[in-house]
């Protein structure tokens, strides 16, 4: 708005009053400014809310899940194995000795003296693994060992691992190594030809059985171990499908059995139950924090009084207070988790669950997990608030376009108060400035009348 410095030459309190009509035509803005704190303050209040129920549906879809109950642990008694088991194994003691771990075959060429020196030119590398050809095309590459070993190395099914090793030899120093990419003699390389470069085929050739000229052989070897002493073979040190929901890593052999136990772990459940009561009771904070009322100051939160929020809080109450395994008559309360009249929030006897898990796993699976369990009926309640098109969706877009409008009406206000206001202005200046005139004129005339009055007398 244009300055009014200039307005007062008549001696009227011009400035003043255009000051004090322009605080109270900026009302309306305040007004309308305290309409879109709000509206901003209750989007972010959304915001915060639907993290708290994203955070509680997450632990309803953990605890809801069959593996989350009956865990083993698998615990080795010898380095030389590790284990790791899942919700399928049978708890039990397994004896295992280890006698031979499983390799990948190496093949090492005869020395070089230039490892970047081409050997013939282009050609289609074609390699045999497990009775399956695969081919590399060298046309227009490089064929020295540089070459080769880029070459190799960046086909992703060629089924082998190139390098060079400098063994000192003067002359022939430089060796190509050809390593299998899996141990196992399934994975060893049984045939190697090149079509179409002589030279590179005389160099690179190899027919199996380590009896191919310049080539020496490092064989590829299976894992052989006993298991309570069955003997298993194996073309990986990872076996699985050995022991049921157990996967064992070999790391080394043994020269007597080790002692693999399996045992119940009911940690993960306990922590899985755990943390849904937690999330369960951080989301009615959320919730208290977000709709609370300041008596004393009588003041109000962003959602207070809001209606989604209660009912955000009554569908994740229901969801949880009408959870019941009729099968076998487990409820929350009989697993040692209770809820506190006052303030709804959950609490847990620890014990009580301890032994719940321990005695009755498949009643407090089932509570969870079953398809009426709480974890899909948290799971279909929180879905309708947190979905794309959801309740949380909706609202907040409805919202977003209610403080677009409130801006744009903000503006536009704005606008009409500056037009109004330099309406104002052009009036009380021209205001101003007659009366500052007749200020003039009224000066001169008294000026003139006590002249004569003077010259009278």
């Amino acid at each position: 708005m244009a300055s009014v410095s200039s307005l007062g030459l008549s001696g009227l309190p011009l400035t003043d009053l255009l000051d004090k009509l322009k605080t109270n035509e900026s009302q309306v803005l305040n007004t309308i400014k305290s309409r879109q704190t709000a509206a901003e303050a209750k989007l972010s209040a959304y915001s915060k809310l639907k993290s708290a129920v994203d955070t509680f549906q997450k632990a309803a879809q953990a605890v809801g899940k069959e593996s989350a109950f009956g865990a083993v642990a698998a615990k080795s008694g010898s380095d030389a194995i590790s284990a790791s088991a899942d919700s399928t194994a049978i708890p039990g003691q397994y004896s295992i000795q280890v006698d031979k771990l499983a390799s990948n075959q190496t093949l090492v060429y005869a020395g070089r003296a230039d490892r970047t020196a081409d050997i013939g030119t282009g050609g289609t590398l074609k390699i045999t693994i497990d009775g399956t050809e695969k081919s590399l095309d060298l046309s227009g590459k490089g064929t020295s060992l540089n070459d080769l070993v880029a070459a190799i190395n960046a086909d992703k099914d060629i089924g082998v691992n190139a390098t060079v090793v400098n063994d000192g030899t003067p002359g022939s120093q430089y060796r190509l190594l050809l390593t299998s990419r899996e141990t196992g003699t399934q994975n060893a390389v049984t045939n190697i030809t090149v079509d179409d470069n002589a030279d590179l085929d005389a160099f690179l050739g190899y027919s199996g059985g380590g009896s191919t000229a310049g080539v020496t052989v490092q064989d590829a070897t299976n894992a052989e171990l006993s298991i309570n002493g069955i003997a298993v073979t194996s073309q990986s040190n990872t076996i699985e499908n050995v022991i049921d929901g157990v996967k064992l890593t070999l790391n080394q052999t043994t020269t007597s059995a080790a002692n693999l136990a399996l045992t119940r772990d009911d940690s993960a459940a306990k922590k899985a139950v755990q943390d849904f009561v937690s999330s369960y009771n951080s989301l009615l904070s959320t919730i208290k924090t977000l709709t609370a009322y300041d008596t004393d100051a009588q003041t109000s939160s962003a959602l207070t009084g809001d209606s989604l929020a209660r009912t955000v809080q009554t569908r994740m109450r229901d969801a949880i207070s009408g959870a019941f395994d009729a099968t076998n008559g487990t409820s929350l309360s009989k697993i040692g988790i209770t809820t506190n009249p006052t303030t709804g929030q959950l609490s847990i006897d620890d014990t009580k669950l301890t032994q719940a898990l321990s005695d009755n796993l498949d009643g407090v699976k089932s509570l969870f997990t079953s398809g009426t369990g709480i974890g899909s009926r948290v799971d279909a309640a929180a879905t309708a608030f947190t979905k794309t098109d959801g309740i949380f969706s909706t609202t907040t877009t409805g919202l977003s376009k209610t403080i677009e409008d409130i801006k744009k009406q903000y503006d536009a206000t704005s606008d009409r108060i500056d037009q109004r206001m330099e309406t104002y202005r052009a009036q009380f200046t021209q205001l101003d400035t007659m009366v500052s005139q007749m200020n003039t004129l009224s000066s001169y005339l008294s000026q003139q009348l006590s002249a004569l009055s003077s010259s009278k007398s």
